[in-house]
């Protein structure tokens, strides 16, 4: 969520509960705008601004999201779980869910929705930027095991993050050889005791945009994990298993 605002907050907030709730049908803006009660137009710009993202999106990040859940949780086929979140080709559904996750479906399913490594997604340069600062914990005295920290080009993390790193807890991090562009910064850990449910009530932070220019970022970060929102879009990228690694070394 980019902005608190609080007057049309519930109304988008109504229209992501609906989506969530009819992932099988076909749902268009107009849908969308009728559920908040606003023109389509007002329903777009003021969508984009509460969510950080374009309604279009954030409903496709929905069903992804749901994809992702289904396939760990059920014995569906790819194709009925593409299907059920509102897809009508499989090879489109399977296509988008690699983009977005990193992963196919099969090997999200076999994989159980981690993977052994995240790799950086953009070339490195001398000069590249370094962009550093402080990941804190939300949780007091019971912070996360792992945090899973990165650079993406907007506000859904998907894909290949442009850097990234996995702290062993909250605190000092630094990505360096940071390439020219405008950024945001994705943090993500789940809390303690919670680890092997993956993106159920995952703890968050984001801030950007980032501005790199000539290999030059123009402060230091200082970013507070909170709680997931129903305004927050989705993670769809495929998470490391790092924080299942730390748990099993630590028993």
């Amino acid at each position: 969520m980019q902005t608190n605002d609080r007057p049309t907050s519930p109304n988008i907030q109504r229209v992501i509960e609906s989506i969530r709730g009819n992932l099988g049908e076909k749902i268009t803006i107009d849908d969308m705008a009728r559920t908040a009660m606003f023109s389509k137009f007002h329903f777009t710009r003021v969508f984009q601004r509460v969510t950080g993202v374009s309604p279009g999106r954030f409903l496709s990040a929905i069903r992804l999201q749901e994809a992702k859940r289904l396939l760990l949780t059920t014995s569906l086929s790819v194709t009925e779980i593409g299907q059920q979140v509102g897809y009508t080709s499989v090879g489109t559904f399977s296509t988008r869910f690699k983009k977005c996750v990193g992963l196919s479906p099969s090997d999200y399913r076999q994989l159980g929705g981690v993977v052994p490594h995240i790799a950086d997604g953009s070339r490195r340069s001398r000069r590249g930027a370094s962009l550093h600062g402080t990941i804190r914990s939300g949780d007091g005295d019971h912070p996360p095991a792992t945090v899973f920290v990165g650079l993406f080009p907007d506000t859904i993390p998907q894909g290949t993050p442009a850097r990234c790193t996995v702290l062993d807890r909250p605190g000092p991090f630094r990505l360096d050889d940071v390439p020219d562009g405008h950024w945001y910064l994705l943090a993500q850990a789940v809390r303690p005791g919670q680890e092997e449910a993956l993106d159920e009530h995952p703890l968050v932070a984001v801030h950007g945009p980032v501005v790199v220019e000539a290999g030059l970022v123009s402060k230091t970060l200082d970013i507070r994990l909170r709680p997931m929102e129903v305004l927050d879009p989705p993670v769809l990228m495929a998470l490391s298993d790092a924080r299942r690694a730390a748990l099993k070394a630590a028993s």
